[in-house]
Formats: structure tokens, C-alpha cells, sequence
């Protein structure tokens, strides 16, 4: 596992994934491409590398500032680049074949109010993957995207609790009719690193309770 945060900081989180498994720690940010190689470098094997770093930043188009777009860029898309093409050069170094997945959105392809710059770096994430995938197909590596919705977690959680227009769309805007759970988007991704998801490469499995169906409606 690679965080930006310190191994003390980031205790908690290790801990919960050594109940299932090994758990070895790098801090590293995805941003700093030299500390994304000498993480992954010490890996071995690296058969999946995953790249899920991601920040938002609610600000409607006109007030968006140009740090604001860069570091959704930096974060989200470059951050994908630099752990991705890390995982892949050392896959074919090794001659090893492998798995890279990058977290995308729904978001990608529909855009959602106030949040521009995460629309459009998710949308680079999809293209960066389906480009991977097409290049890197000839070593053996294959490259998806998990596109989760809503999910009552992260990112997600504390924007439907603190900001209250961002709340009164979600509520209404997912067909199946509630928000998604972090095991719902964990049991998706174990399936798009699993033998059974061999023959997908280049592929975006929406997670996303249907959200993404249009059912833009808010209540009065």
C-alpha cells in the first residue's frame, strides 16, 4: 500500500488490511513521480498495481482557479499516469505479465454540478486507460477502470454531509434509490482482478447504482 500520509499516520489503515491479508507500507505521493518508482520497485511480484489517489473540490466554473484545476489534474490524472506507467515498465522489465486499474468515476462521460475539473480529469483517466490498454496488450498487461457512483464513503460522504445542495441531488438522482457502499465498489474490484475478468482489457465497469442514467430530478 502507498499513501501520501506518514506509516504512523496512516496505522489505521494498515492495520485494517493486514486483517487479510500482508500488508507492506510505502509512503510516497502520486504526484512525485521519483517516489512512485522507488515504491513500486521494491514490489515483488507486482501483478496489479491499482492507482486510486483522488481529490474534489466543489467550486461552480466561473470561481474555479487555476490551482484548483492543477492539483485536479496533478492528483487525479497525472497521478494515474505516473503509477501506471511505474507498474507497467516494471512488468515488461520483468517480463511479467500483469494487471493495471485505475479508479474513474461516473462522473467521466456525465458531467455533475460544481465539480468541472474532477468531470474532466476523471475523463482523461478512461482515455489514459483505454490508451495503456491498446499499447500495453503486446506484454501481457491489461489496463480497466472502476467507475464507482455515489458512495456514502470518502470523498463522497463528506460532501453529502456538508454541503447541502450537493445532498439534495444525490438523494434523488440514483435509480436503485440509495447511496453505494465501499464493499459494493471492494467486490467489483476484486472481480476486475480476478481470473474470471482475464479477457478484459481497456474496459470501465460502472459501479454506480444506475446514477448515471439520467435521473436528474430534485425534489421541491
Amino acid at each position: 500500500m502507498i499513501d501520501r500520509l506518514s506509516e504512523s499516520e496512516a496505522g489505521p489503515r494498515i492495520e485494517a488490511v493486514a486483517t487479510v491479508g500482508n500488508c507492506t507500507y510505502r509512503q510516497a505521493d502520486v504526484t512525485d513521480r521519483a517516489a512512485v518508482d522507488e515504491a513500486l520497485a521494491g514490489v515483488e511480484p507486482l501483478d496489479v498495481a491499482i492507482s486510486n489517489a483522488g481529490i474534489v473540490e466543489s467550486a461552480p466554473l466561473l470561481e474555479v482557479t487555476g490551482d484548483q484545476w492543477r492539483a485536479h489534474l496533478d492528483v487525479n490524472l497525472t497521478g494515474c499516469f505516473n503509477v501506471g506507467q511505474a507498474a507497467a515498465r516494471l512488468m515488461v522489465a520483468r517480463d511479467q505479465p500483469g494487471l493495471v486499474l485505475f479508479t474513474g468515476s461516473w462522473v467521466a462521460e456525465i458531467p455533475w454540478p460544481e465539480i468541472a475539473a474532477y468531470c474532466v480529469s476523471k475523463a482523461g483517466v478512461r482515455m489514459l486507460a483505454r490508451s495503456m490498454a491498446r499499447e500495453l496488450a503486446v506484454h501481457r498487461i491489461r489496463v480497466n477502470v472502476i467507475a464507482p457512483g455515489i458512495v456514502f464513503a470518502g470523498m463522497a460522504r463528506h460532501q453529502y454531509e456538508t454541503d447541502p445542495a450537493y445532498a439534495r441531488r444525490a438523494s434523488v438522482v440514483v435509480p436503485l434509490g440509495e447511496l453505494g457502499t465501499p464493499e459494493q465498489v471492494a467486490q467489483a474490484t476484486a472481480f476486475l482482478c480476478s481470473p474470471e475478468a482475464s479477457y478484459m482489457t481497456g474496459s470501465v465497469l460502472l459501479v454506480d447504482g444506475g446514477v448515471s442514467l439520467f435521473q436528474f430530478e430534485e425534489r421541491a
